[in-house]
Parts: C-alpha cells; structure tokens; sequence
C-alpha cells in the first residue's frame, strides 16, 4: 500500500484508555502518520474545529467529556470546514449500535480488538475518499476561475465586473454610502497593436496588469481595487 505523505499524513487519535491508545499510536507511526492524541470527546472536537484540523480521525465511542457519536455531530454541523473522515473505534457489536455510529456521522466503523491491517485498510479508503474531494474541489475551483476571469490577464471578466458593481452599489444604497469606479485607458494602444502586432499588444496588457495589482492595495474585502476597472478597459481597449 502506498504510506501517506507530509501534506496528508496528519490522524487525531481520541481514546481514553492508555494502553489502547499507546497501540494505536505505535502502528500509526510505523505507518507514516503524524498522529496527534487526545484522552476525552471534548478535546477532539476541539482539534477537529480548529483551522488546522486534521482531515483524519480515530474516535473512541465511550470517551470523557462527550462521546465519539456526539463528536461526528458536531464536525458534521460545519458546513464550511473541508471535510473530515471519522472511523468510530468501540466494543459494541450490536447492529443497532453500527446504525447510530454511522447516522451520527461517521463514515466507517471498527470493533475492538481491531485487527491492525484492518484498520490500515480502512484508513488508506478514507485517505482515497479524501483525496478525490479535493480532486473535486479543485476541479470545481478552476471551472470558477475560468467562468470569472479573463484568460489573457487573469483578471476579473466583464459578467463579474458588472455583478462586483451591482453587489457594490447596493451595499452602499443600504448603508447610504457611495463608492467610485474609474476607468484606465492606455495611451496609443492600438498603435502598439499595429506595428508590432496583437502578441504583442497582449503582452503589454498582460504587464499593465501585473504593475497594477503590485501598486494598489487590496479592499477590505480582499479583493484588488484594480480588478474593478482594467477587465472593462481591456475590452475597450481592443475595439
């Protein structure tokens, strides 16, 4: 089997009985994983809440503090953290038992004693699920990107210049504010277009770019004051 990587390798082990988390720990270790342990529920939730969280977890069903089951609840409740694979680690064997730990949000689940290839197996699927979401997602960033921005330049297109506009102006209707919009030219464009042909001509659109974005500073909303004006100058600019 293919051992994870520095970028993927990080495992939180919440367990709180010492001898079964030392084990885990051994194997995890000799396996390449990173692995960060906790002894109650109310620590991992906390590590699995934070920026940095690890994208893998072991959970113990019976824990201090809040169980493994309560934990999958809570990482499931945020939407917006990138997801994480939960295997619940228990004693019980009841199929009532399997049915709440996989509705509480867990996407796999082994009984003690666990077989340590077993769990090895099982943790190399959940890295296989977790490496195609972000197959996934990075898929989906770039159609984003392409649908938003301008090829040549990389810079806001014409649809979301306008959407900037329109979203911008009616911030400013309801907190009765007002903004500006301004409007770049370059001088004798189309002469440079002319004699040294449109390569060229997109070469200098794509450096009157990079010199903007490196001499303005961002919005409050981190975008570029820059990207507001030059996407619609490019396209007068090419008329």
């Amino acid at each position: 089997m293919t051992e994870p990587n520095n970028a993927r390798n990080k495992i939180l082990v919440a367990e709180d009985d010492p001898v079964s988390r030392r084990i885990l720990q051994a194997f995890l270790a000799k396996w390449g994983y990173d692995v960060i342990s906790v002894v109650d529920g109310t620590e991992a939730a906390k590590i699995l809440a934070g920026d940095d969280a690890p994208r893998l977890a072991i959970l113990d069903w019976m824990m201090p503090g809040i169980e493994g089951p309560q934990v999958c609840r809570r990482v499931r409740e945020r939407t917006d953290r990138p997801y994480t694979y939960i295997l619940l680690l228990t004693a019980r064997m009841q199929k009532a038992d399997i049915f709440e730990g996989l509705e509480s949000g867990a996407d796999d689940y082994l009984t003690k004693p666990f077989d340590a290839q077993e769990l090895r197996a099982r943790l190399h699927v959940g890295q296989r699920i977790l490496d195609l979401q972000s197959s996934l997602i990075d898929a989906r960033e770039a159609l984003r990107f392409q649908a938003t921005h301008d090829p040549l330049t990389g810079i806001w297109n014409h649809g979301e210049v306008v959407d900037a506009i329109q979203r911008e102006s009616a911030r400013q209707t309801r907190e009765r504010g007002s903004f500006g919009i301004i409007l770049l030219d370059l001088d004798h464009f189309k002469r440079v277009n002319d004699t040294y042909g449109h390569l060229a001509g997109d070469a200098v659109l794509r450096e009157t770019a990079r010199r903007i974005v490196h001499s303005v500073r961002p919005l409050r909303h981190g975008r570029p004051v820059w990207r507001r004006g030059i996407s619609h100058c490019r396209a007068n600019m090419r008329l």
